[in-house]
């Protein structure tokens, strides 16, 4: 089995903030995060794929289709908008990484040929904070 990984970038804000809970609890457990005006990060995007190569080309899958996929499925959708309000697939979702990553990952499985599998979200909202998604609940 070998893996390939694609990194692209995307800029986007978005707000935690629970309606059920006070304006006081939302700052104490979201702190900044729970800023009414939003707040912004610079998004970096792994996304890894797993298969076999093909006999044909060597490639598992042709990373610049792997690359372009991306950025119209995903970057496209994300880049410069507001997660909790442009985005139509994060809906009535809570905007963390952790669901942004889930997200990111139904929408990219499903423009998959049969000949690759979808391995890994790992989504970097900061320099020191990243989630990675391998499918499944």
């Amino acid at each position: 089995m070998i893996y390939l990984t694609r990194v692209e970038h995307f800029n986007a804000a978005h707000k935690l903030f629970n309606p059920q809970w006070s304006k006081e609890q939302n700052l104490e457990v979201f702190g900044k995060c729970a800023n009414d005006n939003w707040h912004g990060h610079n998004y970096e995007l792994h996304v890894t794929v797993k298969g076999e190569p093909d006999p044909e080309t060597g490639f598992v899958f042709n990373a610049k289709t792997l690359g372009v996929l991306i950025k119209d499925v995903i970057v496209e959708k994300l880049d410069h908008k507001n997660l909790n309000m442009d985005v139509d697939f994060m809906k009535d979702k809570f905007t963390s990484a952790e669901n942004v990553a889930i997200a990111i990952w139904e929408q990219l499985q499903q423009h998959l040929p049969d000949t690759v599998q979808l391995h890994c979200i790992r989504l970097h909202e900061t320099p020191k904070i990243y989630v990675e998604y391998y499918g499944g609940k």
